[in-house]
């Protein structure tokens, strides 16, 4: 596996994040992981807009909360191969369905090992945020997810059935 590195979404960026989204979508894959609703926006200006307003916590949509989403690109090629959205706190929702930690792989990228480097890469973040430790979940079917969590430290909280009738597992990760 190349090294990667957690950086910023930039204008400069647009076409590689869009060639991102587009993979996704070419697999049937409408639902970006880590995003922050990348997956549902038309205008890379506006989400890089509402990337900027949910890092701050007095311009933070209210019913979200301080946020940091960052791709994760290979450094050998600059190629976008996956994203990450952290979160510096938890509202209701996210303490029962999110976490901390939300993050994704775009499909040509996958089974090459950098979700667990990702989320390596997360977690060293968190440990500047005043976190001790940090929620994620993930569908049970979701096996690949499953073993990347468990590997960084994960440790399964419980599991119970979501809205779409699938089962959540809810990990915690210490700092």
């Amino acid at each position: 596996m190349d090294e990667i590195e957690l950086v910023l979404p930039s204008k400069d960026l647009e076409m590689a994040a869009l060639e991102y989204k587009e993979e996704h979508f070419d697999n049937q894959e409408y639902e970006l992981h880590g995003s922050s609703l990348f997956d549902k926006t038309d205008s890379y200006d506006d989400w890089l807009e509402q990337l900027k307003n949910n890092s701050n916590e007095t311009t933070v949509n209210p019913d979200w909360v301080v946020s940091t989403t960052v791709f994760a690109i290979r450094k050998r090629d600059s190629k976008i191969v996956g994203m990450v959205d952290i979160r510096h706190t938890l509202n209701e929702f996210l303490r029962t369905y999110g976490g901390n930690i939300g993050y994704g792989v775009r499909p040509s990228e996958r089974n090459k090992g950098y979700a667990t480097e990702i989320l390596k890469l997360a977690l060293k973040y968190c440990k500047q945020l005043p976190l001790q430790r940090v929620m994620l979940a993930c569908y049970k079917d979701n096996a690949a997810s499953r073993k990347t969590i468990i590997h960084c430290g994960g440790i399964l909280e419980k599991e119970f059935v979501y809205t779409d009738g699938k089962t959540i597992q809810k990990f915690w990760i210490d700092l």
